[in-house]
């Protein structure tokens, strides 16, 4: 898979072709009880992954990463590795769906106790077999290397989730997911970002037509310019080497296979 935040800490790469792919191991796992973690990958996390020696490392230990954002799957493709988009948002319910069948219980973590309990209530009301064992919101700083973040982590492990939603934002989500899956190798994370806020309604994911060509960073953008424009502005200046990044794998591999032919 294309190489992204490659430096001299590591690099991390995208695993997981598709949704149908990943939902088909996530379901075994959930079956086997056997735990993951799910990262999501995007523009913000690779300009993060140069500088951050804690979420680099968080990433290179989770079990899948996704392409969540359609640069990331334009530059893979470009690089000549087919990827679809998965984003965490759009996981939710079909983990969900998973787990009720499966049995497995279900704890959401992080947002707030507003946003988790109506979430919970939707999706109960949508998944009848579903079981939501554990909602719980951290406190405002939470540090998820810290001495409280063990207190969660054993709050998860004693409601008897199988499966643990995380709505903490990059990067403490991952970072946090990497912590707690090795103290609960039984339990699966997956980083989702804003996507229970969505189901709960205290925040307006972009309408369906504009996700659908590719411009619903606009609509963030529009919505929370003061936190997110100087995001976008140091994702736009990324672009240009990730696209020479790109080109030049897809040449070495292109090279690659005509001296093995």
């Amino acid at each position: 898979m294309m190489v992204w935040g490659k430096s001299r800490g590591g690099e991390v790469f995208v695993t997981v072709r598709d949704q149908s792919s990943l939902l088909h191991d996530l379901d075994q796992r959930l079956k086997e009880k056997q735990g993951f973690s799910v990262a999501t990958l995007n523009l913000d996390h690779v300009v993060k992954l140069r500088s951050d020696v804690d979420f680099r490392n968080a990433y290179q230990s989770h079990s899948h990463i996704t392409a969540d954002g359609n640069p990331i799957v334009w530059l893979s493709r470009l690089a000549g590795q087919k990827v679809s988009l998965v984003p965490g948002s759009e996981l939710i319910e079909p983990l969900v769906a998973l787990a009720a069948h499966r049995g497995a219980k279900v704890a959401l973590f992080g947002a707030t106790m507003e946003a988790l309990e109506a979430s919970a209530s939707q999706l109960c009301a949508q998944y009848t077999d579903l079981e939501i064992a554990l909602c719980r919101a951290p406190a405002m700083g939470f540090d998820p290397l810290g001495p409280s973040a063990a207190d969660d982590i054993a709050a998860i492990g004693n409601s008897g989730a199988g499966l643990c939603l995380l709505a903490l934002g990059a990067p403490k989500q991952e970072v946090f997911a990497a912590r707690a899956q090795k103290e609960l190798p039984e339990v699966g994370f997956v980083s989702i970002g804003a996507g229970l806020d969505f189901i709960a309604g205290s925040q307006r994911r972009a309408p369906r037509w504009m996700r659908s060509i590719a411009i619903e960073w606009i609509w963030r953008l529009v919505n929370d310019p003061r936190r997110l424009a100087a995001r976008y502005g140091a994702c736009l200046l990324a672009v240009p080497g990730l696209t020479f990044r790109a080109l030049r794998l897809r040449f070495l591999r292109g090279k690659d296979r005509s001296q093995t032919s």
